[in-house]
């Protein structure tokens, strides 16, 4: 099978890999669609500290298909399935994975990081993943380009979820990337009087507009003054961070409003990581500040329900599709950061 496999930093190589063979526990899945992600481009850029020396490494963590082959002990699926295919593996023991919370696990596995991942025309999926939840059935009406976009989806959902926004609020996102417009989409369901999205990028901006022109856009250097205007200085209800900025996120405490919800969305580098922020702009403006990471498996069962309901659509979020001979094409493309979500389409 084709197969584009990781080597180190800038070492993307597209070979021809035997197809994977499954044990009595284990799936074989045929990729019907992989996307690239962030994730996935610093890895490119910076490496990746599980892959093997001079063993290549299997990417991609955003993934759909059908079960192709199922092992004789592998009960509840059959052959043709349309699945989605969570990426995170916990331990199955820790107290993070009995409580639900499999994807804080301190020892988790997840395909396309620590195993092969879904940028291949099949991927094995091993026991423990069947056991714990990660093989999803689809609805038919999900397509299965949208399917693939569940798994950022749902991370969006976990951050969508802490920041409670409810009908009315005024909602900021610094960040106008695939990540930001989920966010923007989610907060427009929950009923959202004002969803204001900025970028240090004015093409990233006309993007948002075509995806929704209701979203309220503005650059970097005006969002001070326009939500100061947007919003009588009042402040804002939900600040969303969906960039990996100490500016953004020192500016989303500055602009909480009085009981303000902040989330800090987007991780930011080692080296920017300690940001300075003024806590007494949380103390008395009674501020509640979080952070979020990956998704509970509860919540990707509930991104999947958005989609089979039609409240959520993602597809328009999908600027190109290749075929896997293009797939450094597909990264090139991520990594200009002119549209939004580019993937791999298996036909």
């Amino acid at each position: 099978m084709k197969a584009a496999l990781l080597y180190g930093i800038n070492d993307l190589r597209l070979e021809d890999i035997d197809l994977p063979t499954i044990g009595d526990d284990e799936m074989l899945v045929r990729n019907k669609r992989s996307f690239v992600c962030g994730t996935d481009v610093r890895m490119l850029k910076n490496g990746n500290k599980n892959i093997v020396p001079g063993k290549g490494l299997v990417i991609g963590h955003e993934f759909s298909g059908t079960i192709e082959k199922i092992g004789k002990n592998v009960a509840g699926y059959s052959k043709g399935e349309r699945v989605f295919i969570a990426p995170n593996i916990g331990c199955g023991t820790c107290f993070h994975c009995i409580s639900g919370n499999s994807h804080m696990c301190n020892d988790y596995r997840a395909f396309g990081i620590h195993i092969n991942g879904g940028f291949s025309e099949y991927s094995k999926i091993p026991a423990k993943a069947i056991q714990q939840g990660n093989v999803i059935k689809l609805a038919d009406s999900v397509s299965f380009s949208e399917a693939a976009l569940v798994e950022p989806f749902s991370c969006v959902f976990n951050g969508f979820e802490r920041a409670r926004i409810s009908p009315g609020d005024t909602v900021l996102i610094q960040g106008a990337g695939p990540i930001g417009i989920m966010h923007a989409k989610l907060a427009k369901m929950a009923g959202a009087s004002k969803i204001i999205v900025s970028d240090v990028l004015a093409e990233r901006l006309e993007v948002v507009k075509n995806v929704d022109p209701a979203f309220i856009t503005v650059l970097s250097d005006d969002v001070k003054k326009e939500v100061d205007l947007l919003t009588g200085k009042t402040g804002i209800d939900v600040s969303i961070t969906a960039c990996p900025s100490p500016d953004a996120q020192m500016l989303a405490i500055e602009l909480g409003a009085v009981n303000g919800r902040v989330i800090f969305f987007g991780g930011l580098p080692e080296s920017k990581q300690n940001v300075p922020i003024n806590t007494n702009t949380i103390h008395y403006k009674q501020l509640i500040v979080s952070g979020t990471s990956k998704a509970s498996p509860a919540q990707i069962h509930k991104s999947i329900k958005l989609l089979e309901s039609n409240l959520i659509q993602l597809k328009d979020l999908i600027s190109e599709e290749y075929p896997i001979e293009k797939v450094k094409l597909a990264f090139d493309k991520a990594i200009e950061a002119k549209g939004l979500k580019y993937g791999i389409a298996f036909e």
